[in-house]
């Protein structure tokens, strides 16, 4: 199994080269960047990751970082590191969602802490992404016709309903709500409703769907 990435993100060598020393002690893989550009070009690999990012760098600030980690999936948690107290910035740091904000020095257990919250949450959001991406094929799996069906028995109308609203005849309906409930491994309404839920929240039900039924 692969380890869990650490990634640092810090202009100073001596202070990466520290950090990762002191990380190589833990059971994860440290990846050094001396600049953002240099990290912004990796492709990084879909496993559990953390990011270790200096406040102020020569290209471009921390926070501008996390700006533009934040249109990403949410799966690399940053922790920030700071070579003197900033309070606004840190509290910005913070409600953007950051998992820690440490001053420089920082104690050894600090950092090995925030890095096991960071790399928690890494790896739950990554059980989420992997739960979405399935239910998105699910629903791409249905027909347009099954998907009709499957948003209006989420919205808790009757097969007689959804005839009625579709064209077509209840039994036609029951065959397909049967379909809808064999291809979504769905063995109840609850679990259709909540499969419909899980993809509205997410904004990852088609537009015209979204729009017209939910």
């Amino acid at each position: 199994m692969t380890r869990p990435a650490v990634h640092i993100v810090d202009d100073d060598p001596n202070l990466y080269r520290a950090m990762s020393r002191l990380l190589r002690t833990c059971n994860c893989r440290v990846q050094n960047y001396s600049s953002v550009s240099q990290f912004l070009s990796q492709r990084l690999s879909p496993k559990p990751a953390c990011l270790v990012l200096d406040l102020k760098m020569a290209e471009i600030s921390g926070l501008d970082v996390q700006k533009i980690l934040s249109h990403g999936d949410g799966c690399l948690p940053v922790i920030f590191v700071s070579g003197r107290a900033d309070i606004e910035a840190s509290v910005r740091a913070m409600k953007a969602g950051a998992i820690d904000f440490l001053t420089k020095p920082f104690e050894y257990r600090q950092l090995a802490s925030a890095i096991d919250t960071a790399l928690t949450l890494s790896e739950q959001n990554l059980v989420k992404r992997d739960k979405l991406r399935k239910d998105q094929e699910a629903f791409v799996s249905l027909t347009p016709r099954e998907r009709d069906v499957c948003i209006r028995i989420a919205q808790g109308l009757m097969n007689k309903q959804v005839g009625f609203e579709l064209g077509t005849k209840e039994k036609t309906v029951k065959q397909q709500r049967a379909r809808v409930m064999q291809k979504l491994g769905a063995a109840s309404l609850p679990d259709v409703v909540r499969f419909i839920d899980r993809l509205r929240i997410a904004g990852t039900i088609p537009e015209s769907h979204h729009q017209s039924h939910l």
